[in-house]
């Protein structure tokens, strides 16, 4: 259970940061910054008891092992230089495979051999934002009925990831047409059929807006009739912009700023079924899925770096910024005031995860870490930790 936390205390605006700004408000030109300081200037570092981190680490180790050692993960600047490449981890992760204990302090002291920590910011400004996310769980079934009418689909072959013709500019997705790739079918396209009788549907939901909830998780639960759970993960998704419909709603004056919520949202679409589904497709943006069969269900599902999402340890950041797999301590606070100073791993990334110091926290899954997730709504600190580099002979 994540931070062991009341949930009645953390009853909060769910997912308002998803729903409300979509993606981080950073300034016109966000530039990485990183301090140097050390571990006695991290607030809370002794006091994280990290024996849950030894896992997922070892678990991310096995991943960049695997990689080449030039692959690159992302960063930008120092983070770049230091940690943003592959084979950067390697003399750590043979230290980490060394250790026989999850004992706290034996973790600390491995992490202060093997890192250099880094305070990060955005050009002068070093408070950070982070949110959180979860897995949620839905009921489903195999076939479409009467029940179960919502495909849920999986990638298009014709949907493509092409570098940007714009130095610099993020890759462009979309479907080839001419001999360039066009923006692919928005959400109300998608809704209206163009993928329809094409044999993409892996699983089918009671509602819309369950499927539009679980695409803005990129992951989530589907129990089947029989009481099975069928996982599903991001696949990709259709390149168009997303577009927070919670923001939309008030603008619209349906919803009062400061009572944006999943259930608000929901409740909202719930009593006007017949403007939901205009008002979902406000965001074109449309997410694919695919099965998982080889993860755990005490695991998360994968993020961007290929391992399963651990709760309470893994992230989503900016790799434009920060690079993955790099370790991250988070220093902020739950809207009952208690500090969350816990250490991370930037295990994966987010479509409205961008800037420098930004951070989205993955929960866990079900509806009280979907409560906990919509309560992580908050600034505060990051401190990134890159790899000591063997000294050359």
């Amino acid at each position: 259970m994540l931070f062991s936390s009341r949930p009645a205390a953390l009853a909060a605006a769910l997912l308002s940061a998803l729903l409300m700004q979509g993606c981080a408000e950073q300034s016109s030109a966000p530039s990485l910054s990183l301090t140097r300081v050390s571990y006695d200037e991290v607030p809370g570092w002794n006091t994280d008891p990290m024996r849950d981190v030894l896992s997922p680490l070892l678990a991310e180790c096995r991943r960049l092992g695997r990689l080449p050692a030039d692959t690159k993960l992302g960063g930008a600047a120092e983070a770049e230089q230091q940690g943003g490449l592959a084979g950067q981890y390697r003399a750590a992760c043979q230290a980490a495979a060394a250790l026989r204990s999850d004992d706290p302090q034996t973790l600390h002291r491995y992490f202060e051999t093997w890192f250099l920590p880094y305070a990060v910011s955005n050009g002068g400004d070093a408070e950070a934002r982070f949110t959180g996310y979860f897995e949620p769980e839905f009921a489903g079934n195999l076939g479409e009925s009467a029940a179960f009418p919502v495909p849920v689909y999986a990638r298009p072959r014709e949907l493509v990831t092409v570098p940007s013709p714009t130095p610099g500019a993020p890759p462009v997705t979309g479907q080839v047409r001419g001999g360039k790739v066009e923006p692919y079918w928005s959400r109300a396209q998608i809704d209206a059929g163009k993928l329809a009788h094409r044999n993409l549907e892996i699983l089918w939901l009671r509602s819309p807006v369950d499927l539009f909830f679980m695409q803005i998780q990129g992951s989530g639960r589907v129990r089947l009739p029989s009481g099975q759970i069928v996982r599903v993960a991001y696949a990709g998704n259709n390149g168009q912009p997303y577009v927070p419909i919670g923001r939309e709603l008030v603008a619209e004056g349906q919803l009062a700023p400061d009572a944006v919520s999943m259930q608000s949202i929901r409740a909202w679409l719930a009593s006007h079924p017949q403007q939901a589904q205009a008002e979902m497709e406000r965001n074109p943006n449309y997410v694919f899925f695919r099965t998982l069969d080889d993860v755990a269900p005490n695991q998360g599902p994968p993020g961007s770096l290929g391992v399963p999402l651990s709760a309470a340890r893994s992230m989503a950041v900016d790799r434009a910024f920060l690079p993955l797999g790099a370790p991250v301590f988070v220093s902020t606070t739950l809207p009952d005031g208690r500090p969350i100073q816990r250490l991370f791993l930037a295990q994966d990334t987010g479509t409205d995860i961008t800037g420098p110091a930004r951070g989205d926290l993955f929960v866990g899954w079900g509806d009280t870490a979907g409560r906990i997730a919509g309560a992580l709504h908050a600034g505060g600190q990051m401190v990134i930790l890159l790899p000591r580099q063997p000294a050359r002979p």
